[in-house]
């Protein structure tokens, strides 16, 4: 997925608290939020450009919903730039 040029510095410092398929889930998201129109669930999100969604989308919930990193601590990075 090609994403905006200005989301690589914040991409950039969130990637080494996250595995590659996680930060790969994450960006989606706010992509498709753009993209979707009517309410901005997960499911319609991953809807949206389902074309685009690797794996299930399940997994796209996940990573908001149960993630093994601290929300707190990422946004203690990404305010460090």
């Amino acid at each position: 997925m090609i994403l905006p040029h200005e989301t690589a510095p914040l991409l950039l410092v969130l990637s080494p608290e996250l595995s590659k398929p996680t930060l790969g889930r994450l960006s989606f998201l706010p992509v498709s939020a753009v993209l979707t129109t009517g309410r901005r669930t997960v499911s319609n999100l991953v809807r949206t450009l389902s074309p685009l969604a690797d794996g299930h989308p399940s997994t796209y919930r996940r990573v908001l919903s149960s993630a093994k990193y601290s929300w707190l601590r990422l946004a203690c990075r990404s305010g460090r730039n």
